[in-house]
């Protein structure tokens, strides 16, 4: 069982089936991804969205975002743009970010479908909990490096998995709505491929310099 890698074409092969989940690894760039055909339907998709718990009051979700919001504060002042890449129902980031005064415009296909946000360029773009839900990587990486101004910076939040982790286990998997999944060696690749300066990685935080 083979299929063409969805981030960066190479023939991908099996890696494993998890309740008749199908799972292929890419032996370039060291993505995994679910089989395309099994994917929630997106009617389903939207309905699982809007159960996520995405209160910006909640202590708990403040906390679990403030590695981004601290580094964007630390970064970056009111007077710089940016741009909160798949906000979903309620972003904590930019509450956040807005409380301080920040200039932070949301997008979401789904809820905050302003498409011609993506047609401008940003200081810095956050997207958390949100790369492992694309489709296609290749097209939504290509976009948010185009919409960085040079210098800026793209904060990714998203688990990496490693080889000494049981997938079968492992929790992230578990949401059906995440597709394709990401290595250490994945964000390298990424980098060096759409042309990125710097690339930290901190646990859950993945800062690219553009």
């Amino acid at each position: 069982m083979t299929h063409s890698c969805l981030l960066c074409g190479t023939q991908s092969t099996f890696f494993i089936n998890y309740k008749d989940r199908i799972y292929y690894t890419c032996p370039n760039c060291k993505g995994i991804f679910l089989e395309p055909e099994q994917r929630m339907e997106t009617e389903n998709e939207e309905k699982h969205y809007r159960f996520h718990n995405n209160d910006v009051e909640d202590p708990g979700y403040l906390n679990f975002v403030s590695p981004i919001t601290q580094v964007i504060l630390n970064d970056f002042t009111p007077e710089h743009s940016g741009l909160d890449f798949g906000a979903g129902t309620g972003s904590a980031i930019s509450k956040v970010l807005s409380d301080n005064q920040y200039n932070i415009k949301q997008f979401d296909p789904f809820f905050h479908n302003y498409i011609e946000l993506l047609t401008k360029q940003y200081d810095y773009i956050v997207s958390c909990e949100v790369v492992e839900h694309f489709y296609n990587p290749k097209k939504e990486f290509k976009l948010l490096k185009k919409m960085l101004f040079p210098n800026g910076k793209l904060y990714i939040m998203t688990d990496l998995y490693s080889p000494e982790i049981d997938f079968k286990t492992w929790y992230y998997k578990n949401d059906h709505t995440h597709v394709f999944l990401y290595q250490k060696e994945t964000m390298e690749w990424i980098a060096q491929k759409y042309g990125f300066k710097e690339l930290t990685i901190e646990k859950r935080l993945i800062v690219f310099g553009n």
